[in-house]
This record gives structure tokens, C-alpha cells and sequence, in this order.
């Protein structure tokens, strides 16, 4: 029925342009066809000759009917603007100034055919590789393929390979693998893989977790629908236990149930009093806002009769002092007053001529607050930006609440952030260590991971041999709990509490109903990679639970780890204790959605000390009780997880170079029964917590021996160069080094300095970049290790010779 009314009103649209002048409305200048009824601009093509969608503005409907009576092509949209309503219309060139001329207001275009050619052109060019893509075979190239063992001994399969035809959703890659060395391809089992994208971008194919396995693989085939086959060697991740050698009695197991923030840091003070030669406890310079919050009251249910009203000073200050009542005067034609008397607020409400309330709640919060005594006390609201217009009901004299539930134990005022510092020589000459804990107030494992590790590094220091290294040859800054104000409030009010407690929400948010959902997300209020700088992964909204605050950097607990990483620059390694999901993770750690615009990555060298310091951090998290941290969980932020904008590692790596992993301790757990894993949780069961808590201390020790390698190392690199591939005319290679170290060459016979290019990653996961020379071509280069050793000893900012050299030759 639509098509058909909607053909009677295009014929006549398209007659009234054809009509003469002394017609209703002109069209001056018109061409018309032959037959008088399409206006030229718009007769079939493939251009469409401007056709586009416009914005036409009227006064009110009735511009909308006599469109809709001169058969105008309307879109289904009609939007409210300031000088009347904005419709859309799709029209030729011809057409558009055939309503101006009638005196319609005919504004820009929202789309034309240029958006068209381009959305053609891309659609075309699309499936251009898609075709090509399915006719030829694609390229598998490795990225992962790794046995590993978890709880209770059981096997698990890791692999992640990428297809050059991974674009295409059609494209299935399949794993097949032996059951160890010598045995066939597919005796160990057959698995189809899952195609992971990113902010809509191919990223890789992997198994979504971990496939159980009977038998360690020697080696596995992938093979592709497109016709690509990879046949590659299987290795083992993580690591042998660390043997120990000696009777050197270790001690360990220092905490017996969860601590809110006022024990943790309770506990760190003691230790510091009863270690006062290799400790100093560090007073923080910003104060939290506290564990505190105004006193409200809310009278009424229904959203046009609610207000409430929220107390000038905390609850704790006097806040849950205040009482409130609604009275009904029982006579006629009473007027609305407000009352005062000490913290006592009363509201007379008015009436009408039968004696019936008729205070709407808009009214009672004009009175409230146009009252000066009742306007130093406390502030009226309507229900979330309702109007109000619903007449309110009588209440009871009522107190205010801040509804807080802690202990006294748990000081409401500004809280004094503390971390301990641990060292025999404290005076910022040796390499420094942050390990900070609970950015997140429900994650309640991870404050005990922290004070497990101070306690091992200052009860074993006397007798074991590797701590007092540790302590000796480093300078260790623990910050137990970022977030106190959230752990407190997690802990007594609301337990999935993520964020601290500031309440940056105006009225229509503040109710006493969205209590729960105010605060900052700490890990989210950094400066690098900001939600406020396009990046994903954080919040505006002040109800959201990764809210990024205000403004970058807004919150005393952020400022806090800036001022202290600012302080000590000799910190040079971090460790984010973070949980749930047993994830063991490294910048970048954000982007930006359109077109996955990730933070730039670490550089080769960097990234390869990553990942050969997880092999050692995480079979040290293994030794504790078998528990096996994922490969596909291992790895920079943004591959591994999600972007996560503004968060503390992006913010210590990107502006002053620490290199920090981020721990998400609590692993999933693998039932054998039901071949499925099962999360644990941000608070599982203290005996589970307590075992995570065990396992990643081990993890936060084990970083302590990467950092002191670091700070000891004196050893030079060494590097080759390594031919990939021959063909006539090009040969192509890339660098291999003794250890992780980044790589500068030149290839125009020039010295490589630290300005020569610098040997890059070839894409995420991918390895070392190849580069392709066309002819013969001398090489020259150098290697530097992370911790600033130079291979040979070489001089890139000197004179001498002594770089690397080769000549790649072509055949």
C-alpha cells in the first residue's frame, strides 16, 4: 500500500517541477525531458547525477504534510531543532532548488553519491582480495605452539597461527598433532581453530582456551580451507622448577584471611618497625578523599514525586546529624513553608482548598533550597533530572545516612597511603622496583600478594642466601593497596566495588540508589592513552565502572604513583598485581577503536626481554602448586586482553621507561570432568585466595631476580646475521641475538649509530622484522642489550670499527 501512495506522490512531485511559472511554485531555468515529468538530474544512470540525502528544515508539521502532498521522497526522521523540526529528504540538485525557490529551508547533504562511489569503491576493492584470497592459497605463518601443564599435572595444547587470508570469515584453519617425538601427525588429536578479531581486525587464529591433551605433541600441522600448510616443532612453555640448592630453610605463608586496607596497611607499618635497618615506610603526599561519603534521604517512589536530599558535610561530619520531615498542616489552603530548628529540617507541605497536599516535588526542592539554614544543611533533588510535577506525601521525621557499614576500625577521615620501602642500601643507587597492588578495590587477592612478599623478602633476609641478594642488590618499593577508600567500601558496603568512592555525579545521578556506582576507575586515570585522547577501553560517564574521572591524572591515589615513580627514578621494573583470570601482561595497553590504532609497541629488543623474563617469572608461579598461566595470556595488553585507556603501566612505560608486566593473578581452574575451565573470581574462597596469593608472591620474587640480573649484568651481546630466503635477484634476512637486544644497521656502507635504523618487530607476535636487498649489499651493525651493553664494546657515538659487517650477496 506504502509503494503505491508513495508512486502518486512522486508522480506528482515530479509534475509540479515540469509546471510553468504562474504555477503555485516555480522552478526557473528548469530543463525538462521529452515527456515533461523527471527532472534531468535525475533520470536513471549509474551516477545518479547528485542525487543525495538532504536536510530540509520546516516551522512545524504542517511543512511536513505539504512535503509529504508534494510527494517529496522523505526518509522515516523527524528531529525537534531549535527553529523547528529537521526531516531528511532525498533529492536531486534539480529538486533542491526547486523547494528553496518555493522557500523551504534545504540545507546541506548528510550523504551523496561521492559517499556512494566511495562505499562502492571500497565494497569493490574488498571483494577484489576476497576473490583473489579464495583463488590462490593462503600463508600460514606461526606465532605460538607450546604443551604446558596446569593443576593436577593435565596437559594443555597453546597454538596461534595467522592466515594471509584471515580477513575472510570463510577461512577455517585446522590443528592436528602427534603424541610425542616420532609418532603421527594426528595421533594426538584434531581441532578445529577459532578466528580472533579486535575492534573488527583480523588478529589470528588460536584455540579459544587451551585444548587438553593425553601426551606431550613433538610436533603439530595447521592447514587451511584456503589451501595454506604449516607443519612446525611444539615446545614446552614455562620452564623447570628452580633447583634448590643447599639447607637453606625458606619461609613463607604470612597471611590467614582477607585484610581490608586498613590492616594491609597496618601490617606494612609493623614491618617496618620491626625492620628498621633494611626498611622505610614512605608517607604518600596526596591523601585519599576518605571512606566517607554526604548523608542522604530519599522520600517518595514514583519518579515525578521523589526528592531527595543530600547533606552538605559527610556523613561522618555531622552529615548523619540531620533529620528531614514532610508535614501535612491537615487544614486548607495551607502554604509550603520550611523550617528549621538546630539540624532538624521541617517542611510544611501546602494544601489545597479541600485540605489535599498539593506540593509538587519540584516545589518542595525550590523550598528547600531557596531556604538559607535548611540550604546550609542540605541539598534538595528531584529524582534524576524528573520534572517533578507529582505531588509528594507526608513523611515521618527521617535521618540522613551516609549508609556506610565499616567498623570504627576504619578511620572515615583522608586516608595516609603508605609503601614500604626495602633495602639494605636505600639511597636511590640501586636499580629500583615497584610492585603496587589493588588499583581495583574488589580484586581482594591482590593486597595479600603484596604483603606476602614483603614479608618473605624481610623474615628470609637473615638466612637465605637468594633473598639477601634481593634485598641487598635492589631497592623495593611495595604499595600494598592503591585504593583504599574502594577496598574499605568493597569489603563492608558493596562488594564488587571496582572503583575508590569520589562521587563526581551532579543531581541526576546522585540518588541514594546509585550509591554503588560512583567513583573513579584508578586504572583508568592515567595520562597515556586516555580515554580523553580517543583511546578505548575507558569511560566518560560518571556511573560507569571504568569511568577515567573528570580529567586525566584527577585522583590523589594516581597522583600518588606518579609522585613516588617521579621521586625514585631509579625504578626501572613495575608489577601491576591485578585479578581475576590468571593473565601475565606488558605495554601497549591501549587503542584506539578506529582502525585498532594501537599504542606504539616496545621495540624488538624490548619485547623479546618480555617474554624471555615470562618464562622465568611465570614457572616460578607455577612451582607454588602447578597452576600454568596460558601462553594466548601472555603478552602486551591490547593482544591478549582488551585496550584498557589510561591505564598506570602505559602511563610508568611511555613517560619515563619502567618496564612493567601487569599480574591478573586467580588462573582459571580446569575440571577434568567436564573438560571445562571455570573463573575464579575477584573474591573466591580464602583458601583459594590464599593459594593465588602464595603462587604470585612467588611471581613478584621471581621479577625481583629478573631486575636484579638487569641491574647486574655486564655481559655484551652477541648477534648474526641470518639469511631467510634466496631468489633470484633478492635475498632477504634478519638478525638473530645471543640475548634480548635490540639491533641498528646500516646497509649503504655507512657506521651504524644509535640513528641508524633499528631492527623492528615484523607484527604482533610475528617475530623479528626481514629486510630485502636487491643486490649486493654490505651490512653493518651493532647490538645493545636492555640493560645498555654493547656488543664488542663497540662505540656508536665514537670512531672505531669494530661493528659487525657482512656482505649479502645475490644470486
Amino acid at each position: 500500500m506504502r509503494s503505491s501512495r508513495k508512486s502518486v506522490r512522486t508522480g506528482r512531485w515530479l509534475a509540479l517541477l515540469a509546471l510553468p511559472l504562474a504555477l503555485a511554485f516555480s522552478a526557473p531555468g528548469l530543463a525538462m525531458t521529452s515527456d515533461g515529468e523527471v527532472a534531468p538530474d535525475r533520470v536513471s544512470s549509474g551516477a545518479q547525477n547528485g542525487v543525495g540525502l538532504m536536510r530540509i528544515v520546516v516551522a512545524d508539521k504542517s511543512g511536513i504534510d505539504q512535503l509529504n502532498e508534494l510527494g517529496v521522497d522523505l526518509a522515516e526522521y523527524v528531529k525537534p531543532v531549535d527553529n523547528g523540526i529537521e526531516v531528511h529528504a532525498i533529492l536531486s540538485p534539480e529538486e533542491s532548488q526547486a523547494l528553496r525557490d518555493m522557500g523551504f529551508d534545504v540545507q546541506d547533504a548528510i550523504s551523496d553519491q561521492n559517499d556512494y562511489a566511495e562505499n562502492m569503491t571500497e565494497r569493490a576493492a574488498t571483494m577484489r582480495a576476497l576473490t583473489a584470497a579464495a583463488a590462490s592459497t593462503d600463508t600460514l605463518t606461526m606465532l605460538r605452539a607450546e604443551w604446558f601443564t596446569s593443576l593436577d599435572n593435565q596437559l594443555f595444547l597453546n597454538i596461534e597461527v595467522k592466515s594471509s587470508a584471515g580477513t575472510d570469515s570463510t577461512t577455517v584453519l585446522t590443528a592436528s598433532w602427534d603424541s610425542g617425538a616420532g609418532t603421527e601427525i594426528g595421533s594426538g588429536g584434531t581441532a578445529t581453530m577459532s578466528r580472533f578479531t579486535d575492534a573488527g581486525q583480523y588478529m589470528y587464529h588460536r584455540f579459544s582456551n587451551p585444548v587438553a591433551i593425553s601426551a606431550a605433541p613433538a610436533k603439530a600441522t595447521i592447514t587451511s580451507s584456503k589451501g595454506g600448510l604449516v607443519t612446525v616443532d611444539v615446545s614446552k612453555w614455562l620452564g623447570s622448577p628452580r633447583k634448590v640448592t643447599g639447607n637453606h630453610p625458606y619461609v613463607s605463608d604470612f597471611v590467614d584471611h582477607y585484610m581490608d586496607a586498613t590492616e594491609v596497611t597496618a601490617r606494612i607499618s609493623s614491618l617496618a618497625a620491626e625492620f628498621p635497618k633494611l626498611t622505610q615506610l614512605i608517607d604518600l603526599p596526596y591523601k585519599t578523599n576518605g571512606y566517607r561519603r554526604q548523608a542522604q534521604a530519599q522520600f517518595g517512589t514514583a519518579s515525578a514525586s521523589i526528592v531527595y536530599v543530600t547533606s552538605k558535610a559527610y556523613g561522618s561530619e555531622g552529615g548523619n546529624d540531620i533529620t528531614m520531615s514532610l508535614v501535612n498542616p491537615g487544614v486548607a489552603n495551607a502554604p509550603l513553608t520550611v523550617g528549621v530548628s538546630g539540624r532538624a529540617v521541617t517542611v510544611n507541605l501546602a494544601t489545597n482548598v479541600s485540605g489535599a497536599i498539593s506540593s509538587t516535588a519540584a516545589q518542595v526542592v525550590a523550598a528547600v533550597n531557596g531556604n538559607a539554614d535548611a540550604a546550609k544543611l542540605l541539598t534538595a533533588s528531584t529524582y534524576r533530572g524528573n520534572a517533578g510535577a507529582g505531588v509528594v506525601a507526608a513523611a515521618a521525621v527521617t535521618r540522613l545516612t551516609d549508609n556506610l557499614k565499616a567498623p570504627a576500625s576504619v578511620s572515615r577521615d583522608p586516608f595516609q597511603m603508605k609503601a614500604l620501602r626495602i633495602g639494605k642500601q636505600r639511597d636511590g643507587s640501586k636499580v629500583g622496583v615497584f610492585l603496587y597492588c589493588q588499583e581495583h578495590a574488589r580484586e581482594w587477592v591482590t593486597p595479600l600478594v603484596c604483603v606476602e612478599t614483603a614479608e618473605r623478602l624481610l623474615r628470609n633476609y637473615a638466612k637465605d642466601p637468594n633473598t639477601r641478594k634481593l634485598v641487598d642488590d635492589l631497592d623495593i618499593f611495595i604499595l600494598p593497596t592503591v585504593n583504599p577508600d574502594g577496598s574499605h567500601y568493597s569489603m563492608y558496603d558493596y562488594n564488587m566495588q571496582r572503583r575508590n568512592m569520589t562521587n563526581y555525579c551532579p543531581a541526576t545521578s546522585a540518588d541514594p540508589a546509585n550509591r554503588n556506582a560512583w567513583g573513579v576507575d584508578l586504572n583508568r586515570n592515567f595520562s597515556i592513552g586516555s580515554v580523553y585522547d580517543g583511546y578505548n577501553g575507558g569511560s566518560t560517564s560518571c556511573t560507569s565502572d571504568t569511568y577515567a574521572g573528570p580529567s586525566k591524572l584527577s585522583e590523589p591515589e594516581a597522583r600518588n604513583e606518579v609522585w613516588l615513580v617521579d621521586t625514585f627514578p631509579n625504578i626501572k621494573f613495575a608489577m601491576n598485581n591485578h585479578s581475576y583470570g590468571g593473565y601475565f601482561m606488558w605495554p601497549p595497553g591501549a587503542y584506539k577503536t578506529a582502525g585498532r590504532e594501537v599504542l606504539p609497541r616496545v621495540d624488538q629488543g624490548t619485547e623479546a626481554f618480555f617474554w624471555t623474563s615470562s618464562d622465568y617469572i611465570l614457572s616460578r608461579v607455577q612451582e607454588h602448586r602447578g597452576t600454568g598461566i596460558w601462553p594466548g595470556r601472555t603478552g602486551p595488553v591490547t593482544d591478549v586482553l582488551y585496550s584498557a585507556a589510561g591505564n598506570s603501566a602505559d602511563e610508568h612505560w611511555y613517560n619515563r621507561g619502567i618496564i612493567g608486566w601487569d599480574f591478573e593473578v586467580g588462573a582459571d581452574v580446569y575440571n577434568p570432568t567436564t573438560k571445562r575451565f571455570t573463573a575464579v573470581g575477584f573474591q573466591p574462597s580464602f583458601a583459594e585466595g590464599h593459594e593465588e596469593a602464595m603462587e604470585f608472591a612467588n611471581g613478584n620474587i621471581a621479577i625481583l631476580d629478573v631486575a636484579r640480573s638487569y641491574a647486574t649484568d655486564k655481559l655484551q651481546p652477541r648477534s648474526e646475521l641470518k639469511t631467510v630466503k634466496q631468489e633470484p635477484g633478492a635475498t632477504t634476512f634478519t638478525f638473530t641475538t645471543s640475548e634480548p637486544a635490540n639491533v641498528y644497521y646500516t646497509l649503504d656502507g655507512s657506521r651504524p649509530t644509535f640513528d641508524s635504523p633499528k631492527l623492528a618487530l615484523a607484527g604482533m607476535r610475528e617475530g623479528n622484522q626481514t629486510l630485502t636487498v636487491k643486490g649486493n649489499t654490505t651490512v653493518n651493525w651493532f647490538s645493545i642489550d636492555i640493560a645498555g651493553n654493547v656488543e664488542s664494546n663497540y662505540k656508536p657515538d665514537g670512531n672505531g670499527k669494530n661493528y659487525n659487517k657482512q656482505t649479502v650477496a645475490i644470486q
